[in-house]
């Protein structure tokens, strides 16, 4: 049996993603989830993979923006070698503006894309129109941006582990740790390091989303409205959520806040009102104390690293995330921003 360079510990979003830059540049690597593939948080149904807004700019919203440029290239690798698909696409994303100083903002965060986003991607403002996939907008004025894209987080988790496998690389539910240890385990993970070095280092969030039967029209893009995602998935369904609750009883059980969602949603979009529910999800996502996801070494732990904390961006930062822990890892260049360090948790 070859020798292991990488062992990854979870097979969420981040774990299979490391894990595939890993083995793209000729490490040899094992995947181990006791729960299997996407089984917390990345296995759910949402998958928006949306900048943060133009203004205010700084390393992390520059770190999430060059990786959200990365997506395309990262996941036609993966589908490509896996034959599954992803979901993902490159679709944009629509917002009804709703109010004057909504609209002051909108025109003033055009000019700040056109700085930081270089002509890669816009930032507009149109007049709303009569479409069905059109959300209600006081103003009568949406914005429209081509850097954000989708993609269904869970099948997009198996299309990495299969691009895995296929390429000879083992994720399992059992092993041994080998090599070094990279610790992706989500709210768990969070949990231990908190009572490794006795400081809160993050929570758990809970989200609760529906996944609705309704075929919008091909690649409509997304929509953000009063907090709230709409996604339009490749597969003929639409994603929307989703809730965030610190203060829950059960992880995965589905409630009336659920539902107060959907008829939110409807009251943006008034053409989901007759779609058909197909799936209830909820899960726990790991948010660490900075916002930020948190990489780097585990301290006292030696050949044992850390890359967690996805929270409602991880899957917009896993390509970047990734290639930037590979580097630490495989050559021991550390280019991870400050903010993202442990540091910034304590």
């Amino acid at each position: 049996m070859a020798k292991i360079d990488i062992t990854v510990r979870g097979a969420g979003i981040f774990g299979l993603s490391l894990a595939w830059v890993c083995h793209r540049r000729g490490a040899t690597v094992q995947v181990i989830d006791p729960g299997g593939v996407a089984a917390g948080a990345s296995g759910g149904i949402v998958g928006a993979l949306a900048p943060h807004t133009p203004d205010n700019w700084n390393p992390k919203k520059q770190f999430q923006f060059e990786s959200l440029l990365q997506a395309e290239t990262f996941w036609a690798d993966v589908d490509g070698t896996s034959g599954l698909s992803s979901g993902y696409g490159r679709t944009g994303r629509v917002q009804p503006v709703l109010s004057d100083r909504g609209l002051e903002l909108a025109h003033s965060r055009h000019l700040t894309a056109k700085d930081h986003w270089r002509g890669l991607a816009s930032w507009d403002v149109h007049d709303a129109d009569a479409a069905e996939w059109m959300p209600i907008s006081p103003t009568g004025k949406i914005i429209l941006d081509t850097l954000t894209a989708r993609v269904h987080p869970k099948r997009g988790c198996l299309s990495i582990a299969e691009a895995l496998r296929s390429n000879g690389v083992s994720v399992s539910t059992t092993g041994e740790d080998q090599g070094k240890t990279v610790w992706a385990t989500g709210l768990q993970g969070l949990l231990d390091l908190s009572s490794s070095l006795q400081a809160k280092v993050g929570v758990g969030v809970k989200g609760q989303a529906v996944l609705l039967d309704y075929a919008a029209p091909t690649n409509a893009p997304q929509i953000f409205a009063d907090g709230l995602h709409i996604i339009p998935h490749a597969d003929g369904t639409v994603a929307v959520g989703s809730t965030s609750e610190r203060d829950y009883t059960d992880p995965k059980t589905t409630d009336v806040q659920l539902e107060a969602l959907l008829d939110k949603a409807i009251q943006a979009l008034p053409v989901l009102i007759k779609a058909p529910v197909l799936q209830r999800w909820a899960g726990v996502r790991p948010r660490a104390a900075s916002r930020a996801p948190v990489m780097g070494s585990w301290p006292k732990r030696p050949e044992h690293f850390v890359l967690n904390g996805g929270f409602k961006i991880g899957f917009g930062m896993a390509p970047k995330l990734a290639e930037v822990m590979a580097d630490l890892l495989l050559t021991g260049e550390d280019h991870i921003p400050d903010a993202f360090r442990l540091d910034a948790c304590l």
